[in-house]
């Protein structure tokens, strides 16, 4: 049987920071204080009854037995020095005390109740600030305390090593961290890292691996200073990047969930600034907790909105604001559209918020056929922003309405009335007032559900004018629209050829005509292309600026699309393989921005399910639903090392280094939207279910 310091040491990696929770429906004497601190500090890992829990127990024979030889004050100094895991030592002495007490009364251990009363009165003599020397002093009698007190300095010494998070370090992060959703502002998805590169790939292998809590994927994980941290379901973790430890642990069970729309998907980043972790959650709260303990600094609940409304991306901090999407909006829940919100990132109090659906005063307001607020639904920011230092600016893709008959009836008669500003846009902001700067409508009048809701990339090419920052996006068209960085000018446009909807481009201004044939009619299908999942969708790109090639994970699909007049989402869709099909689905390009030409593009039958991470080594690193995860060499789009895991690898792959190693890491699971839509096309790929895994990869240490 495991020794009870063996048993605590294995218990960590669960119990994280729930110790701090206090836990509810405790049914302990208010009287009694040992019952009391026992209760908020200790029961939700160890049992309300004392039996175990996320923890282990602390009752029982074998645990008698250990502590009836060890004694009171070793006791005492145990759980001084080890608890709670998140912050050992971080109790009041009394606290401590009382705690021991409680434990050795339920346990009726006699001996030890009479040597406890001596050390209660030690320690209530004790200020609060003694309380780690009160506990960490004493003497390791064994080889297992010896273990243990060296793993837990290990731990505070590696948490306490991360430097505070600057502006500077936001805007040019170090290159061994991760520290933003694309790891730098501009949302390139490039690691300057090349330890790991096109002549080694192939010596890849598993470093260490993680279950998560279970949830629905698309998780971006962050690193700093040699620690990861990770949201999975709302469990979020930091973790020793090295070995997978963990370090600590926060969970917060989430409040009502929004009972339709759109499938509930876990947050996909979070972002950290200062000391301060900021993680959104599902039903509308953003949190900060410590990046050295997990402890919860502020909880703001953004909207109290009952319905769709939700924050499935992620944040992005720029000038001490946390800017923020709301995403869903769905329907007669949520009228007046969704919106952009900037919170301060030391108190939680909101500092401005944009609405993306125009309302009837505002700008464009009158861009809604004549529609009042109460059916104006849409403009959900799916994904984290960009951010680009010299022109301070923001930048917001929003999507689609999901009610179109507003936009249909009466038919529009004139050029502009119905565009629905602002829905399928960019959107240029100062990140300091909230004040819309420019903007750019992609898709005028979008009633398919095709909408161009993705990444903002700031990139630099060469242009007639000389040098030109752009702000680069693809939408689910597969067209990608390049602006003017500065202004919202439109540049060009490509179209990656999967699209049968937009017959015209303007090259001025970049306004598309679509097929009038494939106008939606009440109750009459229409096969449109592709699929409203996209000929892309949140699988983000990645872009190479040494070589000005992105590279851009696609699917290859149409719909059934139907509108149904009278419902609340009123336009629906299934499914279908291309006309021209030929069983693959899932597609990797690699696009020279220079020349606008396709470089070298890889076909499969699965279709794409993570985004893409590019590196200096010449690699990109991306998988599919058949669960294969790849580096492969960016030049020629040829694979150079795979591994099957045990799930869809539908997460966003990021590349670290840590102690002059280099990592690559995913996380793989199911649930979101897109491992249901693509299942049908492809019914031989059947995956397991019900797990979430982190998956951490290196290179062999033997050549």
């Amino acid at each position: 049987m495991l020794k009870v310091r063996q048993i605590v040491m294995a218990s960590l990696c669960l119990a994280g920071l729930l110790a701090h929770i206090p836990a509810a429906n405790v049914a302990y004497a208010a009287s009694s204080s040992g019952q009391s601190a026992y209760a908020d500090n200790c029961a939700s890992c160890h049992g309300v009854k004392l039996g175990g829990a996320f923890g282990p127990p602390v009752s029982g024979k074998a645990f008698k037995q250990k502590w009836n030889s060890q004694g009171a004050e070793a006791m005492l100094n145990f759980i001084t020095a080890s608890m709670p895991p998140a912050k050992p030592g971080g109790l009041n002495p009394r606290t401590y005390a009382d705690v021991t007490n409680y434990i050795i009364a339920q346990n009726h251990l006699a001996s030890l109740g009479k040597r406890s009363a001596t050390v209660r009165a030690k320690l209530s003599r004790a200020t609060e600030g003694d309380a780690a020397s009160a506990g960490g002093n004493g003497d390791p009698s064994t080889n297992e305390d010896q273990q243990f007190h060296a793993a837990k300095a290990a731990r505070a010494a590696l948490l306490g090593a991360m430097a505070p998070v600057t502006e500077t370090m936001l805007r040019n992060p170090p290159q061994d961290d991760w520290l933003n959703w694309r790891r730098t502002d501009d949302g390139f998805g490039y690691s300057p890292l090349k330890q790991i590169n096109t002549g080694n790939a192939s010596r890849l292998e598993v470093a260490w691996t993680l279950s998560l809590p279970a949830g629905t994927n698309e998780i971006t994980p962050l690193v700093h200073g040699g620690v990861m941290f990770i949201n999975s379901n709302g469990a979020v973790q930091a973790l020793n990047v090295a070995t997978g430890d963990p370090l600590w642990k926060f969970t917060r069970q989430a409040g009502p969930l929004p009972p339709r729309g759109a499938p509930v998907t876990n947050p996909k980043n979070m972002a950290i600034f200062g000391t301060a972790l900021y993680v959104p959650t599902l039903d509308n709260h953003m949190l900060a907790l410590g990046i050295r303990t997990g402890a919860l600094l502020w909880d703001h609940h953004v909207d109290r909105t009952v319905g769709a409304m939700r924050m499935t991306g992620g944040p992005i901090v720029v000038h001490g604001k946390v800017i923020q999407g709301i995403s869903g909006c769905s329907g007669t829940d949520n009228p007046g559209g969704c919106f952009i919100v900037a919170l301060d990132a030391q108190t939680g109090k909101e500092a401005w918020r944009f609405n993306t659906v125009a309302h009837p005063d505002q700008p464009g307001g009158d861009t809604w056929n004549g529609a009042p607020l109460s059916q104006r639904f849409g403009g959900s920011v799916w994904l984290a922003g960009t951010y680009d230092a010299e022109l301070n600016l923001v930048f917001f893709g929003t999507a689609q309405t999901y009610h179109i008959t507003p936009l249909m009836r009466p038919k529009p008669v004139k050029e502009g009335s119905a565009d629905a500003l602002y829905t399928d846009t960019t959107l240029a902001l100062n990140p300091d007032t909230g004040a819309l700067v420019w903007y750019y409508q992609h898709q005028a009048r979008e009633v398919w559900d095709l909408d161009w809701v993705f990444e903002r990339t700031i990139l630099t090419l060469p242009t007639a004018q000389g040098p030109t920052k752009m702000v680069v996006t693809m939408g689910k068209l597969g067209i990608m629209d390049a602006l003017d960085a500065k202004t919202g000018r439109y540049l060009f446009s490509h179209d990656m050829g999967l699209q049968n909807l937009v017959t015209a481009i303007d090259p001025q201004t970049g306004r598309k005509t679509t097929d009038p044939k494939l106008e939606p009619e009440a109750f009459k299908p229409k096969i449109v292309c592709p699929f409203a999942g996209g000929a892309r969708n949140w699988p983000a790109t990645a872009y190479d600026p040494t070589t000005r090639t992105m590279y851009l994970p696609m699917f290859e699909s149409c719909m059934d699309l139907l509108w149904k007049p009278g419902e609340d989402w009123d336009i629906q869709y299934t499914v279908r393989p291309r006309p021209d099909s030929d069983g693959k689905f899932g597609r990797v390009a690699a696009l020279n921005l220079d020349t606008r030409q396709t470089v070298w593009q890889q076909r499969r039958r699965a279709s794409q399910a993570s985004a893409i991470v590019a590196t200096a080594g010449g690699l990109i690193f991306e998988g599919s639903r058949d669960r294969w995860f790849r580096a492969s060499d960016s030049a020629s789009g040829n694979p150079l090392w795979k591994i099957r895991l045990d799930m869809t690898p539908n997460g966003y792959p990021i590349s670290f280094a840590s102690n002059g190693t280099q990592y690559v890491a995913i996380t793989t699971g199911g649930g979101a939207a897109l491992d249901v839509i693509w299942q049908t096309l492809t019914p031989e790929l059947q995956n397991p279910a019900g797990a979430t895994t982190l998956w951490v990869f290196k290179l062999a240490d033997n050549p």
